[in-house]
């Protein structure tokens, strides 16, 4: 019986870059709102693993956390230096699905308000919420957010809290 073939670091990175490259994308999106920068940050994060040479033990919160760093230089200094996809090709490509066209203007009204209730927030519980909703691991948003991992539960409860009372002093009750 022949020995199991452990799988190369290229093959181990692109099941990862496959399984992951759209949920880190989708994230940064939601953060910035610019698709363009979001598609530049999660291949720039992707490079940078790729460019480490090994997998990290937790490559998902390794990921997400560059990527939230790449991101917040890439905003405080607009530099895009990697321009992989254009707006329209990343929304077209890595976006949600769009809704149907009788609930087009229902659904842009909802992410505008979302949106300016997650612009309200402070950094941290904006963070918070997002990740969760990209199904992050409360552990991967302990180390993306260098947080205890027994508190990841508290904050985002609070930070549930906050993002309703915004939502709802803004534009009434959902």
């Amino acid at each position: 019986m022949e020995p199991e073939r452990k799988p190369s670091f290229h093959e181990r990175f692109v099941e990862l870059f496959e399984a992951h490259f759209h949920r880190v994308y989708r994230y940064l999106n939601r953060v910035s709102g610019d698709a363009e920068l979001a598609a530049d940050v999660a291949q720039e994060a992707f490079v940078k693993l790729y460019r480490r040479g090994s997998l990290p033990d937790a490559p998902e919160a390794w990921l997400i956390s560059v990527a939230l760093n790449l991101f917040r230089n890439a905003a405080s200094t607009r530099s895009r230096r990697l321009r992989l996809l254009t707006p329209t090709r990343g929304e077209s490509v890595l976006a949600d699905p769009s809704p149907s066209p009788d609930r087009a203007v229902e659904a842009e009204e909802s992410r505008r308000r979302v949106r300016d209730a997650l612009d309200r927030m402070p950094e941290r519980e904006r963070c918070l919420l997002l990740l969760r909703a990209e199904e992050y691991s409360y552990r991967d948003i302990a180390a993306a957010l260098h947080l205890n991992e027994a508190s990841v539960g508290v904050l985002l409860a609070r930070a549930r809290r906050a993002f309703r009372q915004i939502y709802e002093e803004s534009f009434g009750a959902p």
